[in-house]
This record gives structure tokens, C-alpha cells and sequence, in this order.
């Protein structure tokens, strides 16, 4: 999600690139009651000064700031300050800085929310449901504000109306306007040729307009696409406030989907989704609005739910990445929070200035998430797009890794919720954060945009041409290997699409890294294995039972027995990787996974394999634990022990034991749900065994003939390479429960009729470290 990922890797690589000035209005005036999704404007009441560019000095105009606000408006006069309803908030400008006001409902007394306005006149309520609203001071009130909701949408000639022109310029930067009058910056770079183009669409708060030219667009441009790079509200040069995926957001990309797809430019007047990360998880939010010109969406490493996936994994707060990422965006989306905005106001583009003025608004939302470390509906269910990827209907291309050092991996758990689109796909595969535009991806990617936006039979030739450049770029090596042919040569359009669609739908890559003749680390899978559905149909929940000796045994012994450990977050380093955070996308990443400290873990391995054993999903620890804390955390991680005393890491999960009880109705054999729930948090007793599901993140991985399964319990950390938990453990004593009435186990989702190499790959592999085996 980090925008270093590809936002310098194909500069200047792949398409030289140029830029031209566009711009627009951020401000329209009317008077009285204001439908924002009908007027598309800017609401100002009363008189209003000219607005404030952010670098404006604060009025020094005396406040009306008050400890008590009137709590009715009748009889007030009008406020001099300028409204802007938008989805489910009102944006207040152009009021005097430290004045206190209020928004309540129209004609009801009690107000709803108050605020402070901010040095640059500002202030923005949020949360606000459909409806009416009237915002006043002490002093003054507006006229009645409606305030729409996310699927109140704008006229179509709304959308037509507006001028995203080119005008024979390969690139051209100007603004868009929403549906409430906010403007966002956006960024089009035309492909070679005469239009009109097949179109994509990348949209996040990274810098996807920014004209000196993010890899996409590059990337896009060069395959043949008109790119356009779309800035959300509140970030690089757009108006407004930005706050991780709020309403107005989503309504705000499907604004921005149906005004591009509306130019004379677009083939079909529709247009395709693009991105990895942020810009991939923004697809599945806009997705679920259902943008009437949208052809197909193409999410990349993405997150199939905030807390549990990551900024809570398992109940246990995510300092590393997650909290980090979080704090990143807050600081790029102050007012000139990156580089590129101050460089275009510098030069004179007053809209770009003009739109810093609402940044102040900006929620903390580090303090939120540390605030927060209890799942509610409220605030989780909005963010998490396993709940909404069902609303989602056009075709759908997904791709992302187990090991994804950023996201997490747990992405596939939702792959079974996209039930409204009418062509779903998926490939998945080990290793990072990058692994979505590897060399086993990035075929089928080019080939489901020319079915489902370009409508052309599929031609992988320029992509041929430039995956040296792309592998050398993002993945550090030039070995970066596709189709030497096109499968679809000679078919047309319609048999090609015919062929693609009678294919099974998920593709698995195993042994990314390995590729038999291939640089060792490179992205290049090994071999592949496709089905028809997720979780894997013919998937066979295999269970091993924990032994008191360290075994994992297809019996549960009938002697009570327990394997203690120590729980100490300092007996290994928090991540396995050294370096700066790219160094993992390269052959040459340096790892530095660790056997833990005598005393400091459980560990438990079967005896050699008799046949190879292929796994596939999610999977489970069903432990028996006790401790002399109330609490502790739980990390639980799956490994091979190889016959030449390679041990590989497979995957991990996590729980705070707190944090156990089970969403029955979301749980299965092979994956446990927790509530996360306040209400539902139990302390342990102490030295009583009690049972706890641990959930093991998705994974895939074929287990050979002669090795040894290795499960290990400690404390977290040293499993991620980004990855950093907060966690409660303090050197607690812990014990893992055996057979008897306590008999831990794993149940792991082995796959039958996997075919699979016979020989080794070398290790490590993407994503997964190799270490000496104890």
C-alpha cells in the first residue's frame, strides 16, 4: 500500500512523458435549501468573502466562539460562512477561525455534532445520514442543507457536461468535479494512435495525477490505454478532507468513472479499474456503488477486511506496517503534504492551493485505531469489503500473495462473497506485496483487460517487449518470464473470450522464486494448479494432534499432557527481513528468520511424510492453552522441515487469547472467525486449559515426500517481514495442552490430485525464508 511500490520503478523506463496545466473552479454559489446531489455544487449562504488559499494568514477578526450555541436558529441572521453538503457530511468555508459551531437537524433543537472552526476558516462535519441540516454560531445560522447519501447520484449530464479534454496532447492535467462541487485533480496520459482509446482508471490518495507520471500510467500507456490517474478528496491536489475510505469517497469514484467514461475520448464510453494496494482496494469500495460505465475492475493486492486482516491481527495491534502506513497518509494528506502539490502551487495553480484549505480536518485516525482495539459493526463493517464485494457486477480479475508482507494474505477468505459479478478470477500465489504483477499475473491481467475493456483478442506482444523493464524495475532482475506465443492467435474476439471464460477460475502458482532454470528469486512460478471455486472444492481438512514429546500425530494420545514455554517478545527480533523494505521484492533480499531461544516456544513435528501432501486455504490451530497471566498472545506458524535440514516458513496467525470467542455462524473446520467483540472478551483462569482457535491465514504449498510438518507457538513476531506487534506478552508462562480431555491439534486443507514437481526448489522462495532446521 506504500506508494514507493511502483510510483518510481518504470519513470522514464518504459514511455518518456510530458505534461500540460488544466484547471477548474472549486466554489458555486446558491442560496436556501441545497440537494448536493441534484445541484453539484457548492452551497454559500449569506454574503462570503472570496475563499482563503491555504497559505492565507488566519483572520484576525474578532471570534463569536461561545461556550453555549443557541440551540434553535429561528430569528437568527444568515451566516456569512460558505456550505458544501456532500455525501453524508457538510463542509464548512470561509468562517472565522476559532468560532464554535454546531449542526443539528433541521427544525429539531438538539445538535448532533459541534466544532472548532480551523486557522484556515474551516471546519467539516461528518457522519451525517440523509437528510436536512442547519449548521449556526452563536450569532448566525445557514438555511436548511441537505445532505445526500452515497447512492444519490448526480444527472447524467452532470457528467457529460464536464471537459476532461486532451485535445491531441498525450497528457493533460486538469480537475473534475464531484458531485458536491469538490474538485479532484486528475492526470490523463493517452496511448500512440487515434482515439478514441480503451480506458483505465487509477484512483487512490497516493499520487495517481501527479503529470510527472506514476508507473501505471507508463505501464497502461505503453499496452495501448488512455490512463487517467485520479486523486482522492483530500489528498495530492484535490479539494476536500480525507479520511481512510469514507462515504464521500466512494461516491466520489463514482463520479469520477462516470465523467471520464462520458469523453469523446473513451472507446465504448466505459472504463476499467487499475491498481496494486491502496489503488486496488479502492476498486472493490467504488465497485460496490455500481458505477453505470464501469467495464471490469482489476484489484491487486488488496485487504479483504481492516482489523482482522491487518491493523488487528488475531485481536493484536499492528504497529509495523499498518500503523505506519496510516501515519504515512496522514502526513501526505496535510495541506502540501507531498512534494508534487507545493511544486504546482509554486507555479501558480491556485485550485491546487485553493484545495489545501479543508486538510485541517483531517481525522487522527492512529489515535482512532489505538482507541479502538475492539471490532464494532459501526466502524469495521464499512471498512472491511468482505461485507459489500458481493454488491460488486461487473467482471472481477484478483490477485495478491500469502506472504503479503503489507495486506497480509488474507485476502482469499472473501474470495467466496464476489457473488454478483458475472465473471470472477483469481490468481493467487507465495511470496510479497509485488507478486500481483509477477511474471505468472501479469498475463492473465493484460488478457482480462483486453477481453473485458479493450473487447480485442488478446495480444501479450508488448508486454513481451517490455517485462525485462518491468522485472528489473519492480523486482530487481530482468528474469522475468511470459508465453513465448499468445494462446489466443488466430481466434477472434468472441472465441477468445469464449476459451477465457470455460477456464476454471483460480489459478494457484506454487513455488514462486523457484522457476527450474530461472534466477533463483525471481518471479517466476514453478508449476500451477487450477479450480473452480474458493475455498478449494475438493479440499480434505486433515487433522494432526498436538504431542506432549513435540510430535504431531494423526492420534491424539489419551494421557493428559502439557509442553510449556516462556511468552517473550524479546527472544527474537520483531521481522525477518534486513534492509530497506523493497530489498523483498528482490532475489537478493536478505532474511533473517530465527529458531527460537530454548524455552521460548512450543514446538511440535510429524514424523517424515510418507507421500507428498498438498495444501490449499485457511487453516486451523484448535489449542488448549493455560498461563499464569489472564492473558497472552498466540502466534502459531506451519513450516517444512526438508530431508537436507532446510526448514522453509509457510505461514503464521495470530490471536490475543482474550479475543477467542468464535463468530459460529462465519467460523468452519478450517477457518475460525473471532467477534472481536468488547462484550465478548474473557480473561483466562488461571492454570485451567481453555480451548482457542487460532486462525492460520490462507496458504499454499505443496509439502514433499520425506519432509516433516513443523508447527511452532510463541510469542509474535520474527514471522512478517514488515509486520511489528503490539503485544501484552511479558515473559508469561504458557502451556500447550495434550491429549486427554486437552487434545490440541491443526487441522490443515490438503488438497488431493496436485500434480508437483518431484524435486525441491532451492530455498528460499518469495515470501518464504529458509533457515537450518533444529
Amino acid at each position: 500500500m506504500r506508494r514507493p511500490l511502483l510510483a518510481v520503478v518504470l519513470v522514464g523506463s518504459i514511455v518518456a512523458s510530458s505534461c500540460s496545466d488544466g484547471g477548474g473552479s472549486t466554489e458555486s454559489s446558491a442560496a436556501g435549501s441545497t440537494s448536493a446531489a441534484t445541484a453539484a455544487s457548492s452551497t454559500t449562504v449569506g454574503t462570503s468573502s472570496t475563499p482563503p488559499a491555504a497559505s492565507t494568514a488566519p483572520s484576525t477578526a474578532p471570534s463569536t466562539s461561545a461556550s453555549t450555541v443557541p440551540p434553535t436558529s429561528e430569528a437568527l441572521p444568515s451566516a456569512s460562512f460558505g456550505t458544501r453538503p456532500g455525501t453524508n457530511q457538510i463542509a464548512i468555508v470561509d468562517a472565522r477561525p476559532d468560532d464554535r459551531l454546531e449542526v443539528g437537524r433541521a427544525g429539531e433543537d438538539e445538535p448532533l455534532d459541534e466544532g472548532t472552526v480551523d486557522r484556515f476558516g474551516s471546519l467539516l462535519f461528518r457522519g451525517l445520514d440523509p437528510g436536512d441540516y442547519v449548521v449556526r454560531s452563536e450569532a448566525a445560522a445557514t438555511g436548511v442543507l441537505t445532505v445526500p447519501g452515497v447512492d444519490e447520484v448526480a444527472d447524467p449530464d452532470f457528467y457529460a457536461d464536464q471537459e476532461i479534454n486532451p485535445k491531441r496532447q498525450k497528457e493533460w492535467f486538469g480537475y473534475m468535479k464531484a458531485r458536491d462541487g469538490t474538485t479532484l485533480s486528475v492526470n490523463v496520459v493517452l496511448p500512440g494512435g487515434e482515439g478514441p482509446f480503451p480506458t483505465v482508471v487509477e484512483y487512490s490518495g497516493y499520487a495517481p495525477s501527479d503529470p510527472g507520471g506514476d508507473a501505471f500510467s507508463l505501464l497502461f500507456s505503453t499496452l495501448g490505454y488512455a490512463y487517467v490517474g485520479i486523486n482522492m478528496r483530500g489528498s495530492g491536489c484535490s479539494g476536500g478532507s480525507w479520511r481512510f475510505f469514507e462515504p464521500a469517497q466512494v461516491s466520489d469514484g463514482y463520479d469520477a468513472i462516470e465523467t471520464i467514461a462520458a469523453q469523446p475520448w473513451v472507446q465504448f464510453n466505459e472504463v476499467g479499474m487499475v491498481g496494486i494496494s491502496y489503488p486496488g482496494i479502492s476498486q472493490l469500495f467504488v465497485g460496490q456503488s455500481n458505477p453505470p460505465s464501469l467495464a471490469a475492475i482489476t484489484p491487486l493486492s488488496v485487504l479483504d477486511d481492516s482489523f482482522r486482516s491487518t491493523l488487528y491481527p488475531g485481536g493484536i495491534l499492528n504497529t509495523g506496517f499498518a500503523l505506519e502506513w496510516t501515519a504515512e497518509r496522514l502526513a501526505e494528506t496535510k495541506p502540501e503534504g507531498q512534494e508534487w502539490t507545493s511544486t504546482r502551487i509554486d507555479e501558480g495553480d491556485e485550485t491546487c492551493e485553493d484545495n489545501q484549505r479543508l486538510r485541517l480536518q483531517n481525522p487522527d485516525l492512529v489515535g482512532e485505531v489505538r482507541d479502538n482495539p475492539y471490532y464494532t459493526a459501526e466502524l469495521g463493517d464499512p471498512l472491511a469489503p468482505r461485507t459489500f464485494v458481493d454488491q460488486i457486477d461487473v467482471p472481477v480479475f484478483l490477485a495478491g500473495s500469502w506472504q503479503d508482507e503489507q495486506t497480509g494474505g488474507r485476502f482469499p477468505t472473501m474470495l467466496d462473497k464476489f457473488t454478483g459479478s458475472p465473471h470472477f478470477y483469481a490468481s493467487l500465489v507465495n511470496g510479497a506485496h509485488t507478486e500481483s504483477l509477477s511474471a505468472g499475473v501479469a498475463p492473465r491481467l493484460a488478457e482480462f483487460l483486453d477481453l473485458y475493456v479493450a473487447r480485442r483478442t488478446p495480444n501479450l506482444g508488448v508486454l513481451r517487449a517490455i517485462a525485462p523493464t518491468l522485472g528489473s524495475a519492480v523486482f530487481g532482475t530482468d528474469d522475468f518470464r511470459l508465453p513465448g506465443k499468445d494462446r489466443f492467435a488466430g481466434m477472434s474476439y468472441e472465441e477468445a473470450l469464449a476459451e477465457f471464460e470455460s477456464e476454471p477460475p483460480i489459478e494457484v502458482l506454487f513455488e514462486q522464486g523457484g522457476a527450474n532454470g530461472a534466477e533463483p528469486g525471481s518471479p517466476n512460478p514453478r508449476f500451477s494448479h487450477k479450480v473452480e471455486a474458493w475455498p478449494v472444492p475438493e479440499v480434505e481438512p486433515t487433522r494432526w494432534f498436538l504431542g506432549v514429546d513435540g510430535t504431531l500425530d494423526e492420534e491424539a494420545s489419551a494421557v493428559d499432557g502439557a509442553v510449556p514455554y516462556r511468552a517473550n517478545p524479546d527472544a527474537l527480533p520483531d521481522t525477518f527481513m534486513t534492509g530497506a523494505d523493497d530489498a523483498l521484492w528482490r532475489p537478493d533480499v536478505k532474511w533473517d528468520w530465527r529458531q527460537n531461544p530454548k524455552g521460548t516456544a512450543a514446538s511440535f513435528a510429524t514424523a517424515p511424510l510418507p507421500e507428498t501432501t498438498t495444501m490449499i486455504g485457511s487453516a486451523s490451530a484448535d489449542l488448549w492453552i493455560s498461563s499464569d497471566e489472564d492473558d497472552t498472545d498466540l502466534e502459531v506458524t506451519l513450516s517444512e522441515i526438508r530431508p537436507d535440514g532446510q526448514e522453509v516458513y509457510v505461514q503464521s496467525g495470530w490471536l490475543r487469547a482474550s479475543h477467542r470467542a468464535l463468530d459460529e455462524a462465519a467460523s468452519s473446520e478450517l477457518q475460525p472467525v473471532q467477534t472481536h467483540l468488547e462484550d465478548d472478551a474473557a480473561p483466562l483462569i488461571g492454570g485451567e486449559p481453555t480451548p482457542v482457535r487460532v486462525e492460520i491465514f490462507p496458504f499454499a504449498h505443496a509439502f514433499r515426500e520425506g519432509s516433516r510438518l513443523r508447527v511452532t507457538i510463541d510469542a509474535p513476531g520474527n514471522s512478517r517481514a514488515v509486520w511489528v506487534f503490539d503485544t501484552i506478552n511479558d515473559g508469561e508462562r504458557v502451556s500447550v495442552h495434550t491429549g486427554g480431555e486437552s487434545p490440541s491439534s491443526v487441522v490443515l486443507p490438503v488438497v488431493p490430485g496436485v500434480d508437483v514437481p518431484e524435486r525441491y526448489p532451492p530455498c528460499s522462495l518469495k515470501g518464504e525464508p529458509c533457515r537450518t532446521a533444529p
